[in-house]
């Protein structure tokens, strides 16, 4: 599982799990889905909407990784 970081940006932390989507919609980060959050870093998605970067980040960080698949 990678550690999600301020300057990854919305697009990566979704690819690299796709439960983050759960953590910005429950800070407040719904419109993850428009073209311009896709390019945004997660630090500059959250000040652009007034929320505290670190809390999201925190949250994200506390993912359990998900199991690996069984190829």
């Amino acid at each position: 599982m990678a550690t999600f970081t301020k300057d990854m940006a919305i697009l990566d932390a979704l690819q690299a799990d796709p439960r983050a989507r759960d953590v910005f919609t429950a800070h407040g980060l719904a419109c993850i889905g428009c073209m311009g959050a896709m390019m945004e870093s997660i630090e500059d998605g959250a000040r652009m909407h007034g929320l505290d970067p670190q809390s999201i980040l925190r949250d994200l960080n506390a993912l359990v990784p998900l199991p690996a698949s069984a190829d």
